[in-house]
């Protein structure tokens, strides 16, 4: 049964995506507030329990490429409706968190015919910076810092994705990072 969990909490965020979407569209801020922090929290808490009972799989990657993807849309369409001064005011470094990312996923189709999953570490820092500041933003308020510092990692994660692209002939999910593919080429271990 515990075997089970981490794809059952990706389908769960799966399935809020379009939720907070709704919530969004019709202005019910409290509710997509209720429904978008645990749905953070989630994606946090799938990885780690993957991880720590070694329940890593490939359906589970992309279970998890597909929530973040989904959740990530969820996230910008309630920042564009409850907080559009942000989206005003740092046009540029959404920009470039998404315009990063939207590069790497269409040049991981055009590669692999699917989303890279690689799961760095750099971009499940991104992950985790990401959500807290949207999670800050809906409970707390705008915090500039988090804003910026997620934007740093999350541009680095999607370029460091982007070089694995480059260096990985074929699909692999749960990659480290780019660190760790140099020495297994350098080992002569690369599969």
């Amino acid at each position: 049964m515990l075997r089970l969990i981490p794809n059952a909490l990706s389908v769960a965020r799966i399935l809020a995506a379009p939720v907070l979407v709704g919530l969004a569209a019709v202005g019910n801020s409290s509710a997509f507030t209720w429904v978008l922090v645990p749905a953070l929290l989630s994606d946090i808490a799938d990885g780690l329990i993957a991880r720590a009972f070694h329940l890593q799989s490939t359906l589970g990657a992309l279970l998890d490429s597909i929530a973040d993807t989904l959740l990530l849309f969820a996230s910008v369409y309630g920042i564009w409706i409850f907080h559009p001064e942000v989206v005003e005011q740092h046009a540029l470094a959404g920009t470039a968190v998404i315009g990063s990312w939207l590069l790497e996923n269409v040049l991981a189709m055009a590669r692999y015919g699917r989303l890279s999953s690689f799961h760095t570490y750099t971009s499940k820092a991104a992950g985790y910076l990401l959500g807290i500041f949207v999670g800050v933003l809906f409970v707390f308020g705008f915090q500039p810092s988090l804003l910026y510092a997620a934007v740093i990692v999350s541009v680095l994660g999607n370029l460091e994705e982007i070089v694995l692209l480059a260096l990985l002939p074929e699909w692999r999910s749960d990659v480290r990072g780019l660190l760790w593919v140099l020495r297994e080429r350098r080992a002569g271990n690369m599969r």
